[in-house]
């Protein structure tokens, strides 16, 4: 009796794991390093041009860049299931919609709670809930740990930089603020109602640290230019630096510990 139950189980649990979806077109680079970590990068056929992480995702078909995808490609792969982010074009979404393709929109998150509900759903998706959420508890408790460490810490003011002409930073409601407050720092820029912010309020707020957003040869380079503005107190205190904006820009839960541990050792050296 109890072997009837098992393999009737077995049967239920194979028909069941047949509704998710087997081919997956990803147009977001986070979902595609998500879906290798959640295990299922067999069932990933396409992605963008952009989705290089990890390295083995530039070998997958790729269909266009995260905002314009070519259809005609897009269709020939016969995906049941598009993941689109915030910057994919609606026009060629409703097209692809409209030929019965299932698309699940994932957008841009503004929070690390946000950034672990979207890895959870995405889990649900692929039918990795469990594993899914087993990664984020471990993720949060890591984040917590470096959470209590830096809380009774000097907390030093931080601008960080994510553009240059014009001057861009991270206001408050971003993931980026996120990694700003749980290593112990204030962001100068948390009230600021959009990202562009002028020299002048750097001045005045005077950081103690600068974190510039690394993209292509903007780190080296935006670090000469603060240098010359002795008067900072960052510059006083040789507290420049420029990290990855994979990291920074696009984390999955897994990776978000460690760059919030380099930031707050970054931070309070």
């Amino acid at each position: 009796m109890k072997v009837i139950l098992g393999l009737l189980l077995l049967i239920f649990n194979l028909g069941y794991a047949n509704n998710y979806p087997k081919r997956i077109i990803s147009l977001s680079t986070t979902a595609t390093e998500e879906l290798y970590i959640l295990g299922v990068e067999d069932r990933l056929v396409g992605c963008t041009i952009y989705c290089n992480r990890p390295k083995e995702a530039e070998k997958k078909e790729k269909v266009g860049t995260v905002m314009k995808v070519d259809l005609e490609r897009v269709i020939s792969l016969k995906p049941d299931l598009i993941i689109a982010s915030g910057l994919s074009d609606p026009k060629q979404m409703e097209k692809l919609k409209s030929l019965g393709i299932n698309i699940s929109y994932f957008s841009a998150p503004i929070s690390f709670s946000q950034l672990c509900d979207d890895f959870i759903r995405l889990g649900c998706l692929v039918g990795k809930e469990e594993k899914a959420k087993k990664m984020v508890n471990k993720a949060k408790k890591k984040v917590e740990k470096i959470r209590k460490k830096t809380g009774v810490l000097p907390k030093p003011k931080v601008f960080m930089q994510i553009g240059a002409k014009p001057l861009w930073t991270v206001p408050g409601n971003t993931l980026q603020d996120d990694f700003i407050q749980f290593s112990g720092g204030i962001n100068i820029a948390r009230e600021a109602k959009t990202g562009q912010y002028s020299l002048e309020e750097v001045f005045v707020q005077n950081p103690d640290v600068i974190i510039i957003i690394e993209m292509g040869t903007l780190g080296e380079e935006e670090k000469k230019n603060w240098q010359r503005f002795s008067i900072l107190n960052a510059v006083k205190r040789n507290k420049i630096y420029y990290l990855d904006a994979s990291n920074l820009c696009s984390p999955t839960p897994l990776n978000f510990p460690a760059t919030l541990e380099e930031i707050a050792k970054i931070l309070h050296k």
